[in-house]
């Protein structure tokens, strides 16, 4: 296991996470980003979905890619009758099964068998005309004509009142389920983050990169106790729950970007009650 010492900026600026993706910047898709959904939210005018633990997947048509624009190396029969038009969605397996998808769906080699396991779920056409209901229905026309059994659209239902939705919200993470996402009905295709698009979860999350990692004590002895991560503003957080065993014995490396959860912020503006959530794939 690495020290627990503290790496200096200047060291770190030349590990991989301050290293762009080896990708040109024409051949990033543009696609929609969330922001956070208000707690006082009047759903009304949103179709609602469940806020899926996968792998972004975009079909521009031809190919699969990750968000970053590198190519998905899928099995040929995984997406050779795809509809020749825009897709966005997620790989998925289920939930609470990132880490197993995000192995299947990096090796350069395809598993096969693996494959078979993973379904694509299907939730917007980038630069689709008309607006969002018009965009479902025409990703729902095209995958009628094909047999896809792995490829199926994201539900998308309404509701009208603030307490269905919280009370929908709580059933999704009681079966363990990351939240909801709300998008306007009427919205047209925008690209980048903005509020057609919301995110409803009990927690908020970050980013921040690994600079350390801090060795345990009693029961995790010999193993990491704890991931000392700064913060884009330059801050340190030490994250220790969150982690399972494996993680802690084979930890994310030092320079890695993680995800954590988090449950508001100190008068300081640090997160409060951090948890590890996953090592963020730049694929």
């Amino acid at each position: 296991m690495n020290s627990s010492r503290l790496w200096p900026p200047t060291l770190l600026c030349g590990l991989l996470w301050c290293a762009p993706p080896l990708v040109l910047a024409e051949t990033l898709p543009i696609l929609l980003h969330a922001e956070t959904c208000p707690a006082d939210i009047q759903p009304v005018g949103y179709w609602i979905s469940e806020k899926l633990d996968g792998v972004r997947a975009y079909w521009d048509g031809e190919r699969l890619r990750f968000r970053s624009g590198r190519e998905i190396m899928a099995p040929h029969w995984f997406t050779e009758n795809l509809p020749k038009i825009t897709l966005d969605g997620e790989l998925w397996l289920g939930r609470g099964q990132f880490e197993q998808l995000s192995g299947i769906v990096r090796k350069a080699q395809p598993d096969d068998a693996a494959w078979r396991k993973v379904r694509y779920m299907l939730y917007e056409q980038p630069g689709g005309r008309g607006d969002f209901t018009t965009r479902l229905a025409r990703i729902r026309e095209a995958l009628a004509t094909v047999n896809l059994p792995h490829v199926e659209v994201l539900e998308q239902f309404r509701l009208d009142h603030p307490q269905a939705l919280h009370a929908k919200l709580d059933e999704v993470v009681k079966d363990k389920g990351e939240g909801l996402m709300l998008h306007r009905a009427d919205a047209v295709y925008r690209p980048g983050r903005n509020n057609d698009l919301l995110k409803l979860k009990p927690w908020d999350d970050a980013e921040g990169v690994v600079v350390a990692h801090v060795p345990g004590k009693g029961k995790h002895a010999g193993q990491l106790g704890a991931l000392l991560v700064q913060l884009g503003n330059g801050r340190t957080l030490r994250i220790g729950t969150g982690l399972s065993d494996s993680q802690r014995a084979v930890p994310p490396v030092i320079g890695s970007t993680i995800t954590f959860r988090y449950r508001g912020t100190t008068q300081r503006g640090q997160p409060r009650f951090a948890s590890f959530l996953r090592v963020r794939e730049t694929f």
